[in-house]
Order: C-alpha cells, then sequence, then structure tokens
C-alpha cells in the first residue's frame, strides 16, 4: 500500500468507529445546538440585542463542541496498542496524525459549519451575516481540529487529559473565536468581512505547516 493509501485507511477506520458509536460521535452536535439555543433564553431577547451576542455565541459554542471529543481522540488507540503501530510504522507519522484530524473535523466541525446558519436565524442574522458564519466556520474549524489534536497529543496516556486539553488548547483558540466573531459583526455593521476571513485564513495555514510535525513528535513522546 502506499502512504497515501494508508492515511486513508486509518481515516476511514476512524470514520466507521464513529459510526458505530453515534451516541458519543453526536454528544459535539447536540452540545452545539443546546448551548447556542439555550442561551437566548438568559438574556432580554431584543431582536437588536440577539443580533449583536449571535456571533459570539455560535463560536463560542463551536469551540467548546470542537474540545469535548479531544480526550478520547488517541486514547483507544493508545490503549489497545496501535498508537505504538503507528509510531513504528514506516508511513510518516504527520501524515498519520493528518487523518485523525481529518477524522475529528469530518465528524465534529463539519456538521458545525452546516447547523451554525440554522441557528443564526434564532438570532436574526440577515443572509450575509449568516453566509459569513458560514463561511469562517469552514475556515476556522479546521484550525480549532488541527489545534485541538496537539493537545490531545500532549495529553495521551496522562489523568485528567480533558482538563489539560482545555488548559492548553482554549488559550491558543482564542484568536480564531475574535476573527471568526469579528468577519460577522464587520458583515453586520456593513463592513467588508474579508479582512477577519484573511486571518482566519493565514491562521489556518499556519496551522497546517506546524500542527502536523507537533502532533507527531507528542505522539513519539507519549510511546515512549
Amino acid at each position: 500500500m502506499t502512504t497515501a493509501s494508508i492515511a486513508v485507511t486509518l481515516l476511514q477506520r476512524d470514520l466507521r468507529l464513529a459510526l458505530r458509536r453515534r451516541g458519543e460521535a453526536a454528544l459535539p452536535l447536540g452540545f452545539f445546538v443546546v448551548v447556542a439555543a439555550l442561551q437566548p433564553l438568559g438574556v432580554n431577547p431584543q431582536p437588536n440585542l440577539l443580533r449583536e451576542i449571535g456571533p459570539g455565541v455560535v463560536w463560542m459554542a463551536a469551540l467548546l463542541a470542537a474540545l469535548l471529543p479531544l480526550p478520547a481522540l488517541f486514547a483507544v488507540d493508545h490503549a489497545d496498542g496501535t498508537l505504538e503501530l503507528m509510531v513504528l510504522a514506516q508511513t510518516p507519522l504527520w501524515m498519520l496524525a493528518m487523518s485523525k484530524v481529518a477524522a475529528h473535523w469530518l465528524t465534529s466541525g463539519a456538521p458545525l459549519v452546516v447547523l451554525a446558519p440554522l441557528l443564526g436565524l434564532m438570532y436574526g442574522l440577515d443572509e450575509t451575516a449568516l453566509a459569513v458564519l458560514a463561511l469562517g466556520l469552514a475556515i476556522g474549524t479546521p484550525v480549532l481540529s488541527l489545534v485541538g489534536t496537539i493537545g490531545a497529543a500532549l495529553t495521551t496516556g496522562l489523568r485528567s487529559a480533558g482538563s489539560l486539553i482545555l488548559l492548553l488548547v482554549l488559550p491558543l483558540c482564542v484568536p480564531v473565536l475574535i476573527f471568526g466573531t469579528g468577519a460577522v459583526q464587520a458583515s453586520q455593521a456593513g463592513q467588508s468581512a474579508a479582512p477577519h476571513l484573511s486571518l482566519l485564513g493565514a491562521q489556518l495555514v499556519l496551522t497546517l505547516m506546524v500542527a502536523p510535525v507537533l502532533i507527531a513528535h507528542a505522539l513519539r513522546i507519549a510511546v515512549e
């Protein structure tokens, strides 16, 4: 098998496992919907206020939902010895790690992108703002997956991995939250969202360059 086919096989394996555990796979999506849907009940339901806080609430819910599956991302592979085989395999470890990132995004990030415009309607966002929200999430959620996988790799095999991931990942994800929310707010104010989306794109490119190497090193340390 070629290097690319091995990475694709690992991705397919993770997706099949997610389908078998539908309840666990649906947990981030359910959390995202519940948090974003209940927030208007806790504030003054004035249309102007909801439009103002809507982008931030949806992005915050997406960030927290993306973090939920991270503690288990490498836990099963570490427990059954698959992680050791990944480290010892001739296939570059960074490529196998990117398969895990892709699986995390497809099961946790992509559904958020699809549902976000529907939740944005609850906050009275117009069509342009909804499009910017979806585009921003399409660019930003891969960054959350990449950064989150770094945290998951660093905490593999450790106790209280969930709490450690929060401490490691949340500060690094704040810029994504700021620029993603800023893009929608700029659109609502009649301004161009391009600068904020460009900064999100720059973060994605930078993270794509750095994250695979960091994840591979972290996994080797976890196995050793």
